[in-house]
């Protein structure tokens, strides 16, 4: 027998596959048991993302593209960047997309962490 850890749609089933069952009654004749769900492995703790203080946020919103996963911050609040400097890199579909600055200024905030799941058009950061 093995045991198989299977994900459909966010449901994690916990699966045992016999091998060989050339003694067992045939398949048609054995009722199919039911995947009974697997308790959802617990989430890896991460490090809070740096938020900006109450007020701080900046004017201009610098907003995720496309769905994925924050790959890297390239940028930390407070520094300056020009436009087209990359702020945070964001992995989708196996690539890796920088996210840019749409104009000169100061990073105000970040409202992610490496490793967050985005949505495509959240707030990733701010500028002044």
């Amino acid at each position: 027998m093995k045991n198989y850890t299977i994900t459909v749609n966010g449901t994690v089933y916990d699966v045992v596959v016999e091998e060989g069952a050339s003694t067992a009654a045939p398949a048609a004749a054995k009722a199919p048991a039911a995947p009974k769900p697997a308790v959802p492995a617990p989430k890896a703790p991460q490090a809070a993302a740096p938020k900006a203080a109450a007020g701080t946020a900046g004017s201009v919103r610098i907003e995720a593209g496309a769905a994925g996963k924050i790959f890297k911050l390239e940028a930390g609040v407070g520094q300056a960047v020009k436009k087209g400097d990359p702020i945070v890199v964001l992995e989708a579909m196996k690539m890796e997309i920088p996210v840019v600055a749409p104009q000169d200024g100061t990073v105000a905030s970040v409202h992610v962490a490496v490793g967050d799941s985005v949505e495509a058009g959240a707030l990733l950061a701010t500028l002044n």
